[in-house]
This record gives C-alpha cells, structure tokens and sequence, in this order.
C-alpha cells in the first residue's frame, strides 16, 4: 500500500530542525512520493534543494496569493525563468485569498491568470489556493480553460455544488486534515463525489489530522486521511491508497 501526499510544504522552516528525520518517517508510512508546491521566491532554493537529495519529492512553481503584492509581476518574471532551467511537475501554488487581506485582490486574480497561463504553455497541471474566494477561483478558471487546464482545488472544503464545478472543469480536489475535523463538513462532498475525482494531502507543516490535531503536520500523517475517507466513502483502505495514487500519477504526469 502506498500513498502520495499530492500537497506538502516540507521545505518550511517549520522543518529546519529535523527535515531528514521527518522524510524518513514518510516513506516509512508509506509515503511514496510528495509534491511541494513553492510559496516566493524565497523557499525556492530549500525546495529544489530537497528535490535533489530525495528525488521522489517533486517540486512545482508558483506564487502563494498570500504573496501577491505591488511587485507580482516582476516576482512572476523571476520565476518563470526556472523553467527555461528545467522542468517542474506543476505549477502552483496559485490562487486567491481573501480571508487575510484583501489589498491585492486585483493583483491576486492577474497573477493566477498568469500562472494559468504558464499551466496551459507547460502542459502541466495547477494546484489552486481558494479561501474565501471560491466562485472568483473558479471563474477565472472557466474564463482560461481551453480544454487544457487541469489540476487540484487544494485542501477542499467547499460544498457538493462547488465539488461538482470543479470537477467539471477538468480539476481534482484535494482532501486533507479538514476531512478528519468533527466539524470539517467534508462528509457530504466525499459521499457524492467518486473516488477518481479526489487526491490525499496533507498541507504540512498546516492542518494536522486528528489524532495529531493541533501540532505540526507531516506527510508521515497522511494514511490518517486515507483511512477517514474509506470510512466515509464505505470503501477499504486498499482501496483508497490505490485510488487516490493512480489518480495523483496520472495528473503529474506529463
């Protein structure tokens, strides 16, 4: 049985002090594989660092909404000079946020644009940041697609209405923490939405899952969500390891 964990920060400082330990623990939970999506320019260099020591931890490029302000563009200039270096598996992580600040909003819905458009030149998918901001995400989304864009509406934990719209558009959702959470408000959305839809993430260092709630997350915690969506979706956890891997494989894959 192996898991990959499609959304994981494991180049945050959060990690300094024992990264090694922490992938070790990983791969034994049967982590296979670990897809980083970056944050700034920034946690670039740790990033491809990791890549190059643990090959089966992918890095993606993008710019976190959170880190979208008046100098985006030139932001965005420097990053899409990695990919004329070399390859990435996605880009990402991209979106809109407008719980912590909505100054850049603008900004943020130009700079997702430009990430989508890097999506479709690339011909790899997005990982999608939305938090408060569904219906602009996803409007965007429908205003680029060409038949091209796919992806994952990360850490999902919008409606079945919402899990519909996004699945129509060629995306995966993203399935986490949240769905352990008593009151996480998953179940709906895991009941209604087919397996083949939905990739396991654990956002670390954020959103640990029960019964690790409250500390720092890790990948070595994903099979915590695997086992809270089989209980959900009736099915094994075999099952759910398979599903979601085939899924991820496929998405990544170029």
């Amino acid at each position: 049985m192996m898991y990959i964990d499609s959304h994981a920060h494991v180049f945050s400082p959060e990690f300094a002090q024992d990264r090694e330990e922490m992938l070790q623990r990983a791969q034994e939970a049967h982590v296979s594989e670990v897809y980083m999506p970056n944050i700034d320019l920034a946690s670039i260099e740790t990033m491809l660092q990791i890549e190059e020591r643990h090959p089966w931890c992918h890095s993606l490029m993008g710019l976190h909404p959170c880190h979208v302000f008046q100098d985006y563009r030139e932001v965005l200039t420097q990053m899409e000079t990695w990919f004329e270096k070399r390859s990435f598996k996605g880009v990402g992580e991209a979106g809109l946020d407008y719980y912590w600040d909505k100054t850049f909003v603008p900004e943020q819905k130009e700079a997702l644009r430009i990430q989508c458009g890097w999506a479709k030149k690339y011909q790899i998918p997005i990982v999608l940041h939305t938090r408060d901001a569904f219906q602009d995400t996803l409007e965007i989304i429908r205003e680029q697609q060409d038949g091209t864009l796919r992806g994952i509406f990360h850490c999902f934990s919008g409606t079945v209405e919402e899990a519909e719209a996004a699945v129509d558009q060629n995306f995966m959702l993203g399935i986490g923490g949240v769905s352990t959470f008593k009151n996480g408000g998953l179940e709906p959305v895991l009941r209604a939405i087919d397996l083949k839809h939905l990739v396991l993430e654990t956002d670390s260092p954020y959103l640990a899952p029960v019964p690790k709630r409250g500390k720092r997350n890790e990948p070595s915690y994903l099979p915590f969500v695997a086992h809270r969506v089989s209980e959900i979706k009736s099915l094994t956890l075999d099952e759910v390891a398979a599903g979601t891997t085939a899924n991820a494989q496929r998405l990544f894959a170029r």
